[in-house]
């Protein structure tokens, strides 16, 4: 069983990683509604991640047969003022989230808590690899925020996501 500690930080981990989800929908909307299906399926798609990760999180309390509790999530931002802010704020999110993901495997550290300490060195380096993404997206929008069939050509080129990671943890329901 995981250190009470790191449990209850990883339940409320649980709510980031919903709310993570929550927030790439209302980017791809946002992008679905001003006709870039590209951006739109890129941030459907980084939906789908977040939830994806919120699964294994719950997998692994389930496993380690420690409580599950789903929290709450706040409504995310829905509305932008320009292609931009949307991306921005992901990246934004991102970086929140690598701090949280550090956290967590601080706590495991000071807990002694060597098993829930390897579970979160995969989350470690997907970290490392989405701030990147969104660091270069960012850069590559910010260049072209007035021209955005380059946008849409870069994410078609560049944005599609990889293969499933063979090392990443079970997800729960899969």
């Amino acid at each position: 069983m995981p250190a009470p500690r790191f449990a209850d930080q990883l339940n409320a981990q649980i709510g980031n990683e919903l709310a993570a989800h929550n927030q790439y929908l209302a980017v791809a909307v946002h992008y679905d509604a001003l006709t870039m299906p590209r951006m739109a399926a890129f941030f459907y798609a980084q939906a789908v991640e977040e939830r994806s990760h919120a699964m294994m999180m719950i997998q692994y309390l389930l496993d380690t047969d420690a409580d599950v509790v789903i929290p709450g999530v706040d409504a995310p931002v829905a509305v932008f003022d320009d292609v931009v802010s949307p991306v921005r704020l992901a990246l934004d999110q991102e970086k929140r989230v690598t701090e949280q993901i550090n956290g967590l495997l601080k706590t495991a550290r000071e807990e002694s808590d060597f098993a829930s300490e390897q579970f979160m060195q995969w989350f470690i380096k997907e970290q490392v690899e989405e701030v990147a993404t969104m660091s270069d997206l960012l850069a590559v929008v910010e260049r072209n925020h007035d021209d955005v069939e380059d946008i849409e050509e870069y994410v078609a080129r560049e944005g599609a996501a990889g293969a499933d990671d063979p090392t990443a943890p079970r997800a729960a329901g899969a």
